[in-house]
């Protein structure tokens, strides 16, 4: 559809992230769950987001599933909160994290939680409700922000795909550091939210919690989104199945 994504374990990309940081590497980690698929059906910077990235992961058991379906890979499935606190519990003061999502009250106590749960210093905290078009004087002033600080680890957290946009944006202009897209991280990390039992996750099922939990801010994404995605995946299937016999054709033909 695509959206390259990397066969990659939850356990990798701990590891991965780790090594950047020790090595000041600078590295770019972004994830597709299908909203994020059908989006970028409409959206090519999007695309190319995800061909530019150092790490692009499964997040989301429908792109599992259409993983299955159109490329006959298993893709391991995994979200921001479940690795990025292994990443920080191994880096503790040695990494220094600055946070851009949620609101002013919300981001703080983000980062306030993650420097007493992990050791991690805080490099800088900035909300999601800046004017994030490229040139302006919001964004200007939050990169001017980062440049200064030069964090370790870079959490954009205002939610798909704004966050890829900035990401896009002004990915030339970061300094090194980890930039990772972790959507509604601010929230757990905040406490504002708590995420399902394991089993939920295991099935597939955490988009149904969320739905209940926030049903006017996410019923758009979900009740119609979901079909949306099934159809382009149904799309692409019917154009691979219509390719294969004009192949075969083909090499025979050749040979």
């Amino acid at each position: 559809m695509g959206l390259p994504l990397h066969d990659i374990s939850r356990a990798d990309i701990v590891q991965r992230v780790v090594d950047a940081v020790r090595a000041g590497q600078k590295m770019t980690v972004v994830n597709a769950n299908a909203h994020m698929a059908v989006v970028s059906q409409k959206q090519p910077w999007l695309r190319t987001l995800f061909r530019r990235a150092d790490i692009a992961f499964c997040d989301g058991a429908g792109v599992q599933l259409a993983g299955i379906v159109l490329t006959g890979r298993h893709l391991p499935r995994t979200t921001p909160p479940e690795w990025i606190g292994p990443v920080l519990s191994q880096l503790g003061n040695e990494a220094s994290v600055f946070w851009i999502g949620g609101t002013e009250e919300v981001v703080d106590k983000a980062a306030e939680a993650f420097s007493a749960r992990y050791g991690v210093r805080t490099a800088g905290t900035q909300h999601g409700f800046f004017d994030p078009t490229p040139g302006s004087r919001d964004s200007t002033l939050l990169l001017e922000r980062i440049k200064a600080t030069r964090p370790d680890i870079i959490l954009l957290t205002m939610g798909m795909p704004r966050q890829e946009r900035w990401l896009h944006d002004n990915m030339d202009y970061l300094p090194t550091g980890v930039i990772i897209t972790a959507g509604a991280l601010v929230d757990h990390a905040a406490g504002r939210v708590h995420r399902p039992p394991r089993w939920v996750a295991n099935m597939g099922l955490e988009w149904l919690v969320r739905l209940v939990r926030e049903p006017r801010r996410l019923w758009r994404r979900y009740l119609l989104g979901l079909p949306v995605f099934g159809f382009h995946v149904l799309v692409y299937l019917w154009r691979r199945l219509m390719c294969r016999p004009a192949s075969s054709i083909s090499r025979k033909l050749a040979g």
